[in-house]
């Protein structure tokens, strides 16, 4: 069987695929292989800086050239890349023989060489590269998903601030609420786990086999290598790598800040995850209505059926996501000794993880912006109601001392359907002043919401 589309064993490769090009670019092996070229090319000219005797620094032109090789990477070149593999059996190994074979013709970077990948080990590659793709994969494309959705529930939050609603506890009817300041409940936690997501620094580390620079030192032992590697990591792209340096690790930079990641993705895909259940639990009460697309068909049986699938698939893929990023999370930073290999395999799952949270929150915004208020069923639902009023009217009169005003209120209501001549005839006997008496009276289930209008609006 020929690899295509149709054929692909994930989905996000297969039915997806076009969704997530922007993903593929940067967590694919394909990315995997060009930012571990951009670290070697990284490294290789702050070397030539440093002023060995044995390594002059590189020319403009052979700083240009090599820049070129991480910026104009391409497919054929990681094909390249993936050959010599077949050969060594070694992915990084591999990377740093393409470079070479790429000096052919070229007298100073042929001189040059052996300085390719000097004193590294491969997680000194491995773990920069994965640290540069998780940086791109989160400012470029997981961020901006996120915040498309953030956007959009900030301004139905308030368009419908003034929108009174049921609210339901436990299932039955409640204190009535807005429908934007439920919304806005949404947006604050979103974006308070948006502010965790982007302030996890990127660690990265380059200090050898084991992490104490022992190649390093055993050719220049005067030569300050933690200063230099730190340069190198934090310096910004392209000439540096624009990460934070991590000073202690064994062979593997120990993960814990992609376990900090991942976690706080996963925290961004629970809430959704509520707010994708509740979503469709109102627009299964008819709150909310969903645009019909010409020619799209909700049911191969049913006619009538326009379904709410586009939160049941960001639900799907928001619990896929979840499931890979806590065992990320949990795995990546327990490694036996100074190293082993079972963080190898799950790391090339990242975009994975990743892919799925994308693919939620596109079906979520896709889903966001086919919906249209109801009013007239939740001005219904509100006027059927009337019960919920005996909050404040058993809160009214615990302010003036009235006898056993819960008990009164329960038994007056519980069990039983209420109308608003019921409800008011209840206040009607009450000793109440009368002004105080009136503002029940006036009292309706749409204007009993409290500050939900106005926390929405602040939003």
């Amino acid at each position: 069987m020929n690899f295509s589309a149709i054929s692909a064993l994930s989905p996000l490769d297969g039915r997806y695929a076009a969704k997530l090009a922007k993903l593929r670019a940067v967590m694919s092996e394909q990315g995997y292989m060009q930012r571990r070229v951009q670290v070697e090319v990284a490294w290789l000219i702050a070397l030539s800086d440093c002023g060995f005797a044995e390594f002059k620094a590189l020319s403009p032109g052979a700083r240009t050239y090599l820049l070129g090789l991480v910026k104009n990477f391409s497919e054929t070149d990681c094909e390249a890349i993936k050959a010599i593999e077949k050969v060594t059996n070694h992915d990084v190994k591999a990377v740093e023989y393409w470079i070479k074979s790429r000096f052919e013709g070229r007298p100073e970077l042929l001189a040059a060489q052996e300085f390719v990948h000097f004193a590294c080990t491969s997680e000194d590659i491995n773990n920069t590269s994965h640290a540069l793709q998780l940086k791109a994969g989160r400012d470029q494309i997981l961020l901006p998903a996120l915040d498309t959705i953030i956007q959009k529930l900030r301004d139905m939050a308030r368009a419908f601030a003034d929108v009174a609603m049921l609210s339901r506890t436990h299932g039955q009817t409640a204190s009535p609420t807005t429908v934007g300041k439920e919304i806005a409940n949404i947006v604050v936690r979103l974006l308070a786990v948006r502010e965790r997501i982007s302030a996890v620094k990127m660690l990265a580390k380059m200090n050898g086999a084991v992490g104490n620079y022992n190649a390093h030192l055993s050719a220049w032992p005067e030569f300050d290598w933690e200063a230099f590697s730190r340069k190198v990591v934090e310096t910004p792209e392209p000439l540096g790598l624009g990460l934070t340096f991590q000073p202690y690790s064994i062979q593997i930079e120990p993960h814990d800040y992609m376990a900090e990641l991942f976690d706080a993705v996963a925290r961004a895909n629970t809430i959704l995850i509520d707010w994708s259940r509740d979503v469709w639990g109102y627009v299964s009460l008819g709150y909310f209505k969903q645009k019909v697309r010409e020619g799209e068909v909700g049911s191969s049986t049913m006619p009538h059926k326009v379904n709410p699938i586009d939160f049941e698939n960001a639900e799907g893929n928001l619990g896929l996501a979840n499931a890979l990023l806590r065992h990320l999370s949990e795995k990546l930073p327990i490694s036996r000794w100074q190293r082993d290999l079972t963080d190898s395999t799950v790391l090339r799952n990242m975009g994975v993880a990743l892919g799925y949270a994308v693919l939620a929150y596109q079906s979520l915004a896709t889903g966001l912006n086919k919906l249209e208020l109801n009013n007239a069923a939740i001005a219904a639902d509100l006027d059927a109601s009337w019960e919920v009023l005996a909050e404040p009217i058993q809160t009214v009169m615990r302010r003036f001392g009235l006898p056993n005003p819960y008990e009164q209120l329960k038994e007056f209501t519980r069990g039983e359907r209420m109308t608003r001549e019921l409800m008011r005839g209840f206040i009607a006997g009450l000793d109440l002043p009368p002004q105080d008496k009136q503002r029940l009276l006036d009292m309706t289930p749409a204007s009993y919401t409290g500050k939900a209008a106005e926390l929405a609006k602040r939003l």
